[in-house]
């Protein structure tokens, strides 16, 4: 059983867009994303999982898209709380037995939703899930002011509880105020982590130039 969790600093770093990229750059990776907050039927192409099921050639349909991602919910908020808006909870153990049967499957990326401390039950929230599942994480982060801050809280987040960083993915913001090289530089000041850095005019989704193994 192989695979990585694909968490953030934030919502919006483009979690979805790195996790779609190595799909296209390593076709033998597959990926899911269990929980799915802001879904509207109407937008299904348009949503997470509509494009990481296009990353990965296969069709975007609503079986497609319950098969990668059984929990989906309407309102854009954490889980726990775009749940309760429809009358449902969370049911951490069959999250971690979904995650756990398609782990099986083939070396796997999960993707979460939000950042690594997102609330997913009333006592459960992102962190907990990558440490039960035993993964280690790839740690998506921007360039925008303040994301290094945001990142090295974050890393030391999960570093505390034992949860290896594979690599920080270092997607570039618009309007970042410095080079996404003067950042990660300043990241790896402070984290030994390998740092791959994302630039702007990369958002076709090829990740051929980018040296990350796995």
């Amino acid at each position: 059983m192989k695979g990585y969790f694909v968490t953030a600093t934030g919502t919006d770093t483009g979690k979805t867009f790195c996790t779609a990229g190595l799909l296209r750059a390593n076709p033998a990776l597959r990926a899911i994303k269990p929980l799915l907050s802001g879904f509207e039927d109407g937008h299904a192409a348009e949503s997470d999982s509509g494009q990481l099921l296009a990353a990965m050639g296969r069709t975007v349909d609503a079986a497609q898209i319950a098969a990668i991602t059984p929990w989906r919910f309407k309102a854009p908020l954490s889980p726990d709380m775009a749940a309760a808006r429809e009358g449902q909870s969370i049911s951490y153990e069959a999250l971690l037995a979904f995650c756990r049967a398609e782990l099986a499957h083939g070396t796997t990326l999960i993707e979460g939703a939000g950042g690594a401390a997102v609330p997913l039950t009333e006592t459960r929230m992102t962190a907990d899930w990558i440490k039960d599942l035993n993964l280690p994480v790839l740690l998506v982060t921007g360039s925008y002011l303040g994301s290094i801050s945001h990142c090295i809280t974050t890393a030391e987040f999960l570093l505390r509880r034992d949860i290896p960083i594979r690599a920080i993915l270092l997607n570039e913001s618009p309007g970042a105020p410095v080079p996404t090289a003067e950042s990660a530089a300043a990241i790896s000041r402070y984290l030994p982590c390998d740092i791959v850095t994302i630039p702007r005019n990369a958002q076709t989704g090829d990740f051929a130039p980018l040296a990350l193994s796995l």
